[in-house]
């Protein structure tokens, strides 16, 4: 029972950095029904600019480095949607969604060849002393990272429901034209959904750093896969699904790594996937709409 316990907890660890990663795929789908495979390698970028920014500052100013991680993803969110996608905001959605590889591909290679693929030791961000209750071990990060993704999920679900620019989001994912006519300004809307999904990007690549201390120009690529795949596991464009997606993936990765094989996590994990899409496609709090035509 304690070794489940603890695999569990490792589950929801793990889970937690796949939902907030998730959230920023949600944000994005929802608004311009775009899937932004450029959105892992933001976390990579994130990583790195910490990395410098506490190498730069020393170690003591880890959480200066922090936020200067969430500025710096916020602004390339910015210029990539500004760049790359606004141009082609009225294009075919393959059009988009080849270009959002090509943005992923230009990031890892464009990081690969300033920095080389080295990996690169991340300092520790928690204090390592874990909390002991009975035979279960907690580690600070592990409640600290779980903290802060319930944190930042209430917080996001209350500016979407509660603030003027919220509410703007949710006109402009129910109807972009409509919402262009009352008013909105669609083109800011969709820039700051991009800024705010990229600041969690920022946060989720803290996050995984702590957990594994290392950077290199590819580690957002399966990371971001992830976080994608929970987020249609849960249902792509719904929030509270990305975090319960996020939440299944870690916790079914952790039981089959601890009680299977760690080779076949990963095969694990997709295998819920083809699953729960084969027995409704929409994911999990996903609902069926109809269109008419």
């Amino acid at each position: 029972m304690s070794n489940f316990l603890n695999q569990l907890i490792n589950g929801l660890h793990v889970g937690s950095i796949y939902a907030l990663i998730a959230l920023g795929y949600t944000m994005v789908y929802g608004i311009v029904r775009l899937i932004n495979f450029a959105h892992g390698d933001i976390i990579m970028v994130g990583a790195y600019a910490m990395l410098f920014i506490v190498t730069w500052l020393g170690k003591e100013f880890l959480w200066v480095a922090a936020l200067g991680g969430v500025v710096v993803c916020a602004l390339f969110g910015v210029v990539i949607e500004r760049v790359a996608y606004k141009p082609l905001r009225n294009a075919p959605r393959i059009s988009a969604l080849i270009t959002a590889i090509g943005v992923s591909f230009l990031l890892e290679n464009g990081f690969q060849l300033l920095f080389s693929a080295d990996y690169r030791p991340f300092p520790a961000v928690f204090p390592s002393t874990p909390l002991q209750l009975g035979s279960v071990r907690i580690s600070m990060g592990t409640l600290v990272t779980i903290a802060i993704v319930l944190g930042l999920m209430v917080l996001l679900t209350l500016f979407v429901q509660n603030t003027r620019m919220g509410k703007a989001m949710r006109a402009v994912s129910e109807d972009m034209s409509a919402a262009q006519l009352m008013g909105i300004n669609v083109n800011n809307t969709i820039t700051l959904t991009f800024a705010i999904g990229s600041a969690l990007a920022a946060v989720g690549s803290l996050l995984y750093c702590a957990a594994y201390p290392q950077v290199q120009p590819y580690m957002g690529s399966m990371l971001g896969l992830k976080a994608f795949i929970a987020a249609v596991l849960g249902g792509i464009g719904i929030m509270p699904g990305a975090m319960l997606g996020g939440f299944i993936m870690g916790i079914a990765e952790s039981l089959t790594k601890g009680y299977v094989s760690t080779q076949l996590a990963d095969a694990v994990v997709f295998g819920i996937l083809i699953v729960v899409l084969l027995v409704k496609p929409s994911g999990i709090m996903g609902k069926t709409l109809s269109e008419k035509v």
